[in-house]
């Protein structure tokens, strides 16, 4: 079946082509490790791997490459400001490298933990200095750069349609109001491709250069990472919608230039996920939530949230409040419950139903309509489908929707043996207990909500045993 993608250069939903038969190449900007990334950084990771997932489902191969920015990314809005890496180094008191493999290292666990499957090659910025300054020599030769005091600079005015990605007027398209601007540029969206070290003092990730000390800036990485490992075979680069109209729009704008080639036929890109109000969740506004925070403090499964961000289009904005993560949450159990129900059927001689996988590859394949694909799995489960059947096909459609369907029971609740009940809600099971043996069900219903308030689920057993578990 056909694939189509909202596609944001042609501002369009287009049927995908791939460049070579069955084979797709799939960029996406990885994150900047100067800290934990917040669960709205996290929903790009969550949207790309669906793509990614899709792309195997309808049987591609899939090269997927991913960046792990370590330096040049600044703190101001146009390359100007300290570097986030060496910021948070003198913060922390440890030196650069230190910070950027620990936030590395947790960032790769929060992946791991939403179930995200990893790219092919993982770069570190740091690792590939060499191919960023032969693609600045390049640009050079070719005549699209200058020098300034502080660095190298791509001049935009000399590349053609350079809105092209953010479709906007180019007197829009002006440097950040946080930071000084740089009067020594020749153009308001001009940037640097290299930036020098300050002359006062030492930075801790410095090189050579033609040009001298200094280190890349933060947009020619991804332009020398996806030239480097993916070559012609560039299909599809993803990111947030903050992207578009400076990065993203400055990696076209280098690539083309250099190479005198489309630098990708596709870009996909998510909306925020905002708190409370429609505010972008930012590091910048101090309003930033971990997903180890949400996960404490909330008792859920990081699943919920993968279950959260699959109910929401990639495209639209996603509100957080604790109340729709819990929600979530319920709904993940209840899902988890009817597979457990039939967890032990026997799928040897079970099918995938296919009127069902039609319905379902229909939705995702409709860029790539995750709330519409939940429809088709929750109204299989509902079906009068043989259970093996299913299973078979439930476990089928998990592959796009990342679930771990096939561990379901161990995610369900543990039991809490009854001999560690706290004496609080001992006292609520036995006034229960007494109200359902004199049939006033109105106390007992009553009595359940108080002890769901405390943070348990309580299952009735028709011998008259309660089964007490923990909620998330």
């Amino acid at each position: 079946m056909e694939i189509y993608l909202y596609n944001t250069l042609s501002r369009q939903k287009e049927k995908f082509k791939e460049i070579y038969p069955s084979k797709v190449g799939l960029y996406t900007c990885g994150p900047t490790v100067y800290n934990y990334a917040h669960i709205g950084n996290l929903r790009s990771y969550l949207f790309e791997d669906l793509l990614k997932r899709v792309l195997l489902y309808n049987d591609y191969k899939v090269k997927h490459i991913m960046n792990i920015t370590d330096v040049g990314h600044l703190t101001g809005d146009m390359d100007m400001g300290e570097d986030k890496i060496e910021e948070q180094a003198k913060k922390e008191k440890k030196n650069a490298y230190e910070i950027a493999n620990y936030y590395t290292k947790a960032f790769v666990a929060d992946i791991k933990a939403l179930n995200i499957e990893e790219p092919d090659i993982w770069c570190k910025v740091s690792d590939h200095i060499n191919e960023q300054i032969e693609l600045i020599k390049t640009l050079e030769k070719k005549g699209y750069t200058y020098l300034t005091s502080d660095g190298v600079y791509f001049n935009t005015a000399k590349f053609e349609n350079y809105n092209q990605l953010s479709h906007l007027p180019l007197e829009n398209l002006k440097e950040g109001a946080r930071v000084e601007k740089n009067q020594e540029k020749k153009n308001s969206t001009d940037f640097a491709l290299w930036k020098f070290s300050p002359k006062d003092k030492q930075r801790q990730m410095e090189w050579s250069s033609p040009w001298g000390t200094g280190f890349p800036g933060w947009h020619i990485e991804c332009s020398a990472l996806s030239l480097k490992y993916l070559k012609k075979q560039r299909d599809i680069h993803c990111g947030g919608i903050d992207h578009i109209n400076v990065h993203h729009s400055n990696e076209i704008a280098q690539s083309e230039a250099a190479t005198g080639e489309k630098f990708f036929n596709y870009w996909l890109h998510n909306s925020f996920l905002n708190i409370v109000g429609g505010k972008k969740m930012a590091k910048s506004e101090g309003n930033f939530l971990t997903l180890k925070k949400i996960i404490k403090e909330l008792n859920i499964n990081p699943l919920a949230y993968r279950l959260a961000s699959l109910q929401v289009h990639y495209r639209k904005p996603m509100e957080y409040s604790r109340e729709s993560f819990l929600s979530a949450q319920e709904s993940l159990d209840k899902l988890y419950k009817q597979i457990d129900l039939i967890k032990d059927k026997n799928l040897k001689t079970a099918k995938v139903d296919e009127k069902f996988k039609l319905q379902f590859l229909k939705a995702i394949n409709d860029d790539l309509n995750a709330p519409q694909a939940l429809a088709v799995l929750f109204n299989l489960l509902k079906s009068d489908l043989k259970d093996e059947d299913k299973l078979k096909t439930a476990l089928d459609f998990d592959k796009v929707l990342g679930l771990d369907l096939k561990n379901a029971g161990s995610y369900l609740n543990q039991t809490i043996e009854k001999e560690k009940w706290p004496k609080n809600l001992k006292q609520l099971l036995e006034k229960r207990t007494l109200a359902r043996e004199n049939k006033d069900y109105q106390t007992a219903d009553n009595l359940r909500k108080e002890v769901e308030g405390l943070g348990y689920i309580l299952e009735d057993k028709q011998s008259g045993e309660q089964i007490i578990k923990k909620k998330r």
